[in-house]
């Protein structure tokens, strides 16, 4: 890479102090001018910036005229997240393109409409040719993310039409996506696996009878191998990934992004780029490297006197990445408990039988019970805390053999869906490109010529 600078030089390191220097707000005045610093009130509660029908996160509920903490609830178009899962876990088959299509088109399909379309979204189920040779393996990214955005910003020059933000165009151009996200994701992978750490390739075609959930384990598999519980439960997870209300950073962006007219490309790229932040969709890889973490320091993983021991150590930074913090507890939005996790902690068990497992999962259970306890008695806090998603979905991973790598592009897998969704929300009912204001802080400044400043 001659001429392309990838190291920080001590002259880079000092004009980065100027920067800082001249850039460091008094954080009192976000209080002085009333500032929701990161859109949240004093409460942590998210400022009302838009309105949508797409789902609904709900963590309150109203007693005696007082707004007070609940079981959390999540609706898709309505529909109880719980309900939904319990549809078709209860006639045992999947439901990841059953929940796209009510996502997207806000209602139920039935038996023809769900046939129907999920043959439209295996027919989508493929690349441009040599798209995988030319673009996923030629400079393979270590990170899957970014190699995912740079294969979504290169399949606007593959369309024909890429620009038109007309609503029957968009739909396409989603379902594109929502189709060959697996591919995308899954390929990377095993470009990295080949070219980065020397390992064997291998790229499988998907297969048109298959879902979604089935073909990403046939692909990322050299055997091409699953069982039916390990397919299933990677349809759940999918499915409660797929969507989180309008006000989640990913599916903010896209609002934001898609308001300014941008073509959907590049609406989702950069949905892509802020999933990927550690305080987003990263979260889950966190979880099991704290646990790999706690395994090593932990003697007697039975013990609740030295597991507490070492979760108060992570809260004073005395233990595994010294952040403070116990990955996979507690939301931005639930208190009492986040029904990702409750939906995903009934077949964790299950899985964790057929993998041989359990001693994992019994300490994942001895976390998620004293954690909450262990955070109230160290830490003031203004809410209560449970486990999230996260806290599960990281180990439902390891147990399906995913690599780390995979973790959060699976998360974009099933986000995508949502985007598109909101997508086509901003599109049909706002005209106006979302801009919120800064206030300056800063006393106006006299110009002094060159000569002599």
């Amino acid at each position: 890479m001659a001429g392309f600078k990838t190291k920080v030089t001590p002259e880079i390191e000092n004009l980065t102090e100027v920067c800082k220097e001249h850039t460091s707000l008094d954080l009192s005045l976000y209080a002085k001018y009333d500032v929701k610093r990161g859109l949240r009130d004093i409460n942590g509660k998210g400022v009302l910036a838009g309105l949508t029908q797409v789902s609904n996160v709900k963590a309150t509920k109203i007693v005696d005229g007082k707004e007070v903490p609940c079981a959390g609830s999540l609706s898709y178009r309505g529909y109880d997240i719980k309900d939904l899962t319990r549809g078709f876990i209860e006639d045992d088959r999947y439901g990841f393109e059953e929940v796209t299509y009510l996502l997207l088109f806000g209602s139920l399909p039935d038996k023809k409409q769900l046939a129907d379309f999920t043959q439209l979204l295996a027919n989508q189920r493929s690349l441009p040719t040599n798209f995988v040779r030319d673009v996923i393996m030629k400079a393979p990214s270590k990170d899957i993310m970014n190699g995912l955005s740079r294969s979504v910003l290169t399949l606007y020059s593959y369309d024909t039409n890429p620009d038109d933000t007309s609503l029957p165009n968009v739909l396409r151009q989603c379902l594109n996506l929502i189709s060959v996200f697996p591919l995308l994701s899954v390929y990377g992978y095993q470009a990295y696996n080949h070219y980065i750490k020397d390992k064997s390739l291998y790229i499988h075609n998907p297969k048109k009878e298959l879902t979604t959930a089935e073909n990403i384990l046939r692909m990322l598999r050299p055997d091409k191998k699953y069982s039916h519980l390990e397919a299933k439960i990677l349809d759940i997870a999918l499915i409660l990934h797929m969507e989180h209300g309008g006000g989640n950073n990913s599916t903010f962006t896209t609002h934001v992004v898609s308001s300014s007219g941008t073509d959907t490309y590049s609406a989702i790229a950069a949905a892509l780029g802020s999933l990927k932040g550690p305080k987003h969709g990263g979260a889950n890889i966190k979880v099991v490297r704290m646990f790999d973490d706690m395994k090593k320091e932990v003697k007697d993983w039975k013990d609740e006197d030295e597991v507490r021991t070492y979760l108060k150590r992570l809260l004073h930074k005395e233990a595994f990445d010294r952040k403070g913090l116990i990955y996979g507890m507690g939301h931005a939005i639930y208190s009492v408990s986040d029904p990702r996790a409750e939906v995903f902690k009934a077949y964790v068990e299950t899985l964790a039988r057929e993998k041989g497992r359990m001693k994992d999962y019994a300490l994942y259970s001895m976390v998620e019970r004293l954690a909450p306890e262990v955070i109230a008695e160290e830490r003031r806090i203004y809410k209560g805390v449970s486990a999230n998603v996260d806290f599960y979905s990281g180990f439902v991973y390891s147990m399906l053999d995913l690599p780390l790598e995979l973790y959060t592009p699976m998360f974009a897998v099933a986000r995508i869906v949502g985007w598109s969704a909101h997508r086509m929300e901003e599109l049909i009912n706002a005209d106006k490109i979302i801009r919120p204001a800064y206030k300056n802080v800063l006393e106006p400044a006299v110009y002094v010529p060159l000569n002599e400043r």
